[in-house]
């Protein structure tokens, strides 16, 4: 049986970490079911681990739906989340034409990357029966505009803004909230406030859970960012490195704090 968000939250409510990783094909969305991976994100990543991109900019919707009609003949158990790409954003129209598109190639949850002005896009989203998963933090579409990939809220101001808007969103609808490259004690804070399952990457090992782009667990990122782990070390097999991952994760054992995390 399929995971779902209910899947999610209840390992929330438990207290059991979730695990999430990202897969763009068949044959790795089957590894990391075998490996009992809780939920696959389908992620616009793929523009610079597979197209071999500088930035996700150049994704579009038809590469995502491409890629998640693949990772969905290959997963069975695994949640399917799936990003909206570069401009998806632009107006609700838009949101929800590939919103749609994505959900009908196989997701069953819409990632978004998220700003001030996106909690009413979210909403609409949801009342059309697109569940929405809030990206913030660190949004890799906004590369330019901040900069570099820079860790986001360490002024007092914009970690109040984030976790003020992390709630707004949560209750415009989101049924999960990711946070990427985000202070430690500000990740803890928002997950701890939350509702909704809090899903980290290089945020903080109190996060609900923890995703990784697949690339860098197996190693074949060469210059991998801080939050990353290359779990092929001492596993030597592809199967291997995921089942670490995933029990590094479950354990706590993974992410370590002020390693992994921003301070």
């Amino acid at each position: 049986m399929r995971n779902t968000i209910r899947t999610l939250e209840k390992l929330k409510r438990e207290g059991r970490p979730i695990t999430c990783l990202t897969a763009y094909d068949a044959s790795f969305a089957r590894l990391l079911d075998a490996a009992d991976i809780d939920a696959i994100l389908v992620g616009d990543s793929l523009g610079m681990v597979v197209q071999g991109h500088d930035t996700t900019l150049p994704v579009t919707i038809e590469h995502m739906v491409y890629h998640l009609e693949a990772v969905a003949r290959g997963a069975r158990r695994a949640m399917l989340m799936a990003d909206l790409p570069f401009l998806g954003d632009r107006d609700v129209a838009t949101a929800l034409e590939q919103g749609g598109a994505l959900m009908r190639a196989g997701a069953q949850m819409v990632k978004v990357e998220c700003r001030e002005e996106h909690t009413e896009l979210v909403r609409r989203m949801v009342a059309c029966g697109i569940p929405v998963c809030a990206h913030l933090g660190l949004t890799p579409q906004a590369v330019h505009r901040f900069g570099g990939y820079r860790v986001q809220g360490r002024e007092s101001a914009a970690a109040e803004r984030m976790q003020a808007q992390a709630l707004e969103l949560q209750d415009a609808g989101a049924q999960c909230l990711l946070l990427e490259s985000v202070p430690e004690a500000l990740a803890s804070q928002i997950t701890r406030a939350a509702r909704v399952p809090v899903i980290g990457i290089g945020a903080s090992p109190d996060c609900d859970g923890q995703v990784l782009v697949l690339q860098d667990v197996i190693g074949l990122t060469p210059s991998p960012p801080r939050f990353a782990r290359d779990f092929m070390a001492g596993t030597g097999s592809l199967a291997g490195a995921v089942a670490a991952y995933a029990e590094a994760v479950r354990s706590r054992a993974f992410p370590v704090a002020n390693v992994h995390t921003f301070g």
